[in-house]
């Protein structure tokens, strides 16, 4: 059988893609290497900026949105994706089990991972004061301390956006230098409630059941101090996970695929959506638009 589209991952971007491809009446299947769908955000606690889901869990619309799919009799299949080739006009995808399956067109919403730091108390305690999207979660650290730990863009943007909502807001950083945006960098210097650590590194995250200090060393002086914290945002880097496909679509330097709003990749009939392509902003609302677009490039190229 060669499908209309297959549909690699099934977080928001897949799962929207999915409803939207049966209402489109493609014949498709989703693929899904978890035990169950989601993605990143069926760990997270509560999600309060979904519009229409006041305070719900992660798990929870998770299911919701598997749920939709589910009601359209979408077709899902359990493994990992390790290959990916073309066979003329058609994709031929390769499963962990050594399946192949084969379409038309392909929708790439394998997401990614936040990088983590490996240090104690992170994987214990995330989602309990450990996060890795200030956006997303900042909220629920209002006139609290917290700390980002990071020097780039993303972790620069982080701290400003806390420093409207939280007390104080510390800045970690193993260098002396801001590898960020100039604007950016002087915007945050000039906060009254920010505190840069220079030159130093997370050693531990303190707490039982929530977040209650950060160990912080100094690289050059190897002095260590404890601060007493309710948050601690991570803004170092995201995995994409594209490695079954960088050899067919173009990637940017830190491995997301390259494709603009229109979810259209180098490679025709190959689609990327959410997380794993390049874009500014990665929420769960712009991963389900994707979803939606990522149908509507599928239906174009089918049509042509």
């Amino acid at each position: 059988m060669i499908y209309d589209v297959i549909i690699i991952g099934s977080g928001p971007a897949g799962l929207s893609a999915a409803i939207y491809g049966k209402r489109a009446e493609l014949s498709l299947v989703v693929i899904e290497k978890a035990a169950l769908s989601g993605g990143q955000i069926i760990n997270t606690t509560e999600v309060d900026n979904y519009p229409g889901f006041i305070g719900i869990s992660g798990f929870d619309l998770s299911m919701k949105l598997r749920e939709h799919s589910d009601s359209l009799e979408t077709e899902f299949i359990t493994g990992e994706v390790k290959d990916l080739s073309l066979d003329g006009e058609t994709k031929v995808i390769t499963l962990d089990d050594g399946t192949k399956l084969r379409a038309k067109a392909i929708i790439i919403a394998s997401g990614g991972v936040p990088r983590h730091l490996g240090v104690e108390g992170e994987k214990d305690l995330a989602g309990m004061g450990v996060s890795y999207c200030a956006t997303c979660d900042g909220a629920f650290f209002r006139n609290k301390d917290v700390v980002v730990v990071g020097g780039g863009d993303t972790a620069v943007e982080d701290a400003i956006f806390l420093s409207r909502i939280s007390r104080k807001v510390y800045v970690v950083h193993r260098r002396d230098e801001f590898r960020a945006k100039k604007g950016s960098v002087t915007k945050l210097l000039s906060l009254e409630n920010v505190t840069v650590l220079w030159d130093s590194v997370v050693e531990k995250i303190n707490g039982d059941d929530v977040t209650e200090s950060i160990t912080i060393k100094n690289v050059k002086t190897n002095e260590i101090n404890e601060y007493d914290v309710s948050g601690v945002f991570i803004a170092v880097g995201y995995i994409p996970n594209s490695g079954p496909f960088k050899d067919i679509v173009a990637t940017d330097k830190s491995g997301h695929i390259i494709a603009g709003e229109n979810c259209e990749t180098n490679v025709p009939g190959i689609i990327a959506a959410g997380d794993v392509r390049t874009k500014e902003l990665r929420q769960i609302v712009t991963a389900a638009s994707d979803g939606a677009m990522a149908i509507t490039a599928v239906e174009k190229y089918l049509n042509q």
